[in-house]
């Protein structure tokens, strides 16, 4: 049985590519730092059959990171496929933003996909069969809003983390890809206390040149086609956006 490891994966869009890849015989590997969420996706995964674990972790945090993967190795194996898609966004007047939050950002989103993608790939690299990383960027890391300086830093960064650690795994057989989502509707995944049903208005729909706001399979499925079927694909990120970075916009 393949094992997957997916970070922030108790609710949204971690929680959605869970339940893919359970759907497809995956063992299932879960972090969070909300252990309500966690343990609800758990539950949940195991009610559909799946074999998986919860662990209460923050990926900005090394110690946290070891003992997720060990556990993970202890009990479902070395993990096939790591998706970093643990994230976290502080928006506040840039001018306001003091540097102890600006810096968690940043150790929570970049420094928690390297630490995760280092652990991830020492037992990968250990077994010797390979292995597939996956970082969850966003559109966010080329065009911004305002006051969302540390999410966008944070997200450039692991462009770049992206392309410089498949250089560097390469001879360990590990790939490493990124996905940049735009606009994904991931209201109707969160823990049942939050979830909420999803509306969006024509011109929500009509930003988009595809005619509709992204939901996480779409997300899901390049993950599954970057893990199985892109072994000529490595360093590349991929924008999943319906077309919305691409849409010229004027002022009326």
């Amino acid at each position: 049985m393949k094992v997957i490891a997916i970070s922030g994966g108790g609710q949204g869009l971690g929680r959605a590519i869970a339940y893919h890849f359970a759907s497809l015989g995956y063992a299932v590997s879960l972090s969070d730092t909300d252990a309500a969420a966690g343990r609800e996706a758990l539950a949940a995964l195991k009610a559909k059959g799946a074999t998986a674990l919860f662990a209460h972790a923050d990926v900005g945090k090394a110690l946290d990171v070891k003992a997720w993967m060990a556990r993970t190795v202890k009990e479902l194996g070395v993990p096939d496929v790591l998706i970093n898609n643990a994230g976290i966004m502080i928006r506040k007047d840039v001018l306001k933003l003091k540097p102890e939050e600006f810096s968690r950002v940043i150790a929570t989103n970049l420094g928690g996909a390297f630490l995760c993608s280092q652990a991830a790939a020492k037992v990968m690299a250990k077994r010797g069969l390979g292995g597939t990383i996956i970082n969850i960027v966003s559109t966010r890391a080329f065009m911004s809003e305002p006051n969302t300086e540390g999410y966008s830093a944070s997200k450039g960064g692991i462009v770049a983390l992206t392309h410089a650690m498949a250089v560097s795994l390469a001879p360990y057989r590990i790939r490493v890809n990124a996905i940049s989502p735009g606009w994904i509707e991931v209201r109707d995944w969160q823990k049942s206390s939050k979830a909420e049903a999803p509306h969006h208005s024509q011109e929500d729909r009509e930003q988009h040149p595809v005619g509709r706001v992204g939901i996480p399979a779409d997300i899901a499925e390049a993950c599954q086609f970057l893990a199985e079927s892109a072994g000529f694909m490595t360093g590349q990120n991929i924008t999943i956006d319906g077309g919305m970075t691409v849409k010229m916009i004027y002022a009326e």
